[in-house]
C-alpha cells in the first residue's frame, strides 16, 4: 500500500481546508486509516481515524468538532476536511494505515504518506 496526500496549503484563521490521501493497493475492509500531524519540534500528534470498513471515526481532542475524516472507496481515497482552523494547526499532516488493530499511536501505523503542510496564518 502506497499512500499520497494533498490539499495543504496557506490559508487564514478560520478559513476551511480539505486534505486528501490517495491510496494505491488493495484496501480491505480491516484497514485503519489515520491523520497525523507534526510541527517543528514536536512530536507526531494523533489528529483522526476512520475504519476502512464499518468507517467507525475517533479524533483527538484539539480537533473534536472541527475536524472531520471521511473516506470515498470507490476513490480509495481518505479525506480530512478542517474547519476553523486555527494558527495552532499549522503543522505537516501524514496519513497513515494499518490492518487490523485500532490504535492512535503513530508507531503502530504500516504505511505513511510523505506529508502535505498547512499553514493557517493571517
Amino acid at each position: 500500500v502506497q499512500l499520497q496526500a494533498s490539499g495543504g496549503g496557506l490559508v487564514q484563521p478560520g478559513d476551511s481546508l480539505r486534505l486528501s490521501c490517495a491510496a494505491t493497493g488493495h484496501i480491505e475492509r480491516t484497514y485503519l486509516m489515520a491523520w497525523f500531524r507534526q510541527s517543528p519540534g514536536k512530536e507526531r500528534e494523533f489528529v483522526a481515524r476512520i475504519t476502512w470498513g464499518p468507517q467507525q471515526t475517533f479524533y483527538g481532542n484539539s480537533v473534536k468538532g472541527r475536524f472531520t475524516i471521511s473516506r470515498d472507496s470507490a476513490k480509495n481515497t481518505v479525506y480530512l476536511q478542517m474547519n476553523s482552523l486555527k494558527p495552532e494547526d499549522t503543522a505537516v499532516y501524514f496519513c497513515a494505515a494499518r490492518r487490523g488493530l485500532i490504535t492512535s499511536n503513530p508507531s503502530q501505523f504500516t504505511y505513511w504518506g510523505q506529508g502535505t503542510l498547512v499553514t493557517v496564518s493571517s
